[in-house]
């Protein structure tokens, strides 16, 4: 009974706190939505923190021109995801103003501001369903057949979902378990595709995968992401040399910016944790 008392308390406790907390701003009854829809980016003097009086994000000033790709490094709990929940409005900035496509990302709705991105994450998340009906999930427009299949076929998924019984009618387990973690990256990554976002948000979505899938990937990323605003958060730094532009993050700030040669000349942070990885 002790450990049953126990239980109950902890319960309640995260009963009352979902309770006590602030409730979400409501959207403008009458959002914005961008007249041009590139995937340009700005953050103007964001401030940010988790708890009152504990600013993580002090000044934070970014400008993403669109088709531009920006990597975003640092160690592991420097806020690399963090900047992302921001940019997508999953937690509200405490002061400055986050620009999507000309339009300040809280004049729009959560419904439009989100529409323009697109995600492949490193955990991912596939429905009890057809493999048709997952692929179709990431839209809210008609999608083809034959669009199916061709964002399929860009990442080599279209291989292994003929050799499935039904093939793209093949009904997927709770957590799709019945396929292999690598099998259920590639979908993710095709699902991506169908939704054919301005922007993209990529978690390193080749972590598990082999090695011959990850080339394969790389190249059908690569793909993906041009003509495409990309933000792509890297754990091996080696894959975002290309990039447009690196935001260095430690201690949930932004410490460093700029590409690969100007970072590494500059042999701050980001050059030690470059070289870090190659020793």
């Amino acid at each position: 009974m002790s450990g049953q008392l126990s239980s109950a308390i902890a319960a309640g406790e995260r009963v009352f706190e979902l309770l006590d907390a602030v409730e979400e701003i409501p959207d403008p009854t009458a959002g914005k939505v961008p007249t041009k829809c590139d995937g340009a980016v700005e953050f103007k003097h964001v401030q940010f923190g988790y708890l009152p009086g504990k600013q993580l994000m002090t000044d934070v000033n970014i400008h993403v021109e669109p088709g531009q790709k920006v990597a975003i490094v640092g160690p592991t709990g420097a806020g690399k995801t963090t900047l992302i929940n921001l940019l997508m409005r999953f937690y509200e900035i405490n002061g400055g103003e986050i620009w999507v496509d000309g339009i300040n990302s809280k004049e729009m709705t959560r419904h439009e501001l989100r529409k323009h991105f697109g995600m492949v994450l490193q955990d991912t998340w596939l429905f009890e369903g057809t493999i048709r009906d997952n692929l179709k999930y990431s839209t809210e427009r008609d999608v083809t057949d034959e669009e199916i299949e061709a964002a399929a076929k860009s990442v080599c998924a279209d291989v292994f979902i003929h050799t499935m019984p039904g093939g793209y009618d093949m009904m997927l387990s709770k957590g799709a378990e019945n396929i292999s973690q690598g099998q259920r990256q590639l979908l993710t990554i095709a699902r991506a595709i169908v939704a054919n976002p301005e922007i993209m948000i990529l978690d390193e979505a080749t972590s598990n995968v082999d090695a011959h899938t990850e080339k394969v990937i790389q190249e059908a990323m690569a793909t993906l992401m041009k003509g495409r605003t990309s933000f792509v958060i890297a754990h091996r730094l080696s894959t975002i040399r290309d990039s447009n532009a690196i935001l260095y993050m430690e201690n949930g700030d932004i410490k460093e910016v700029g590409n690969h040669d100007s970072l590494m000349k500059k042999a701050g942070k980001y050059a030690e944790l470059y070289n870090s990885q190659f020793a």
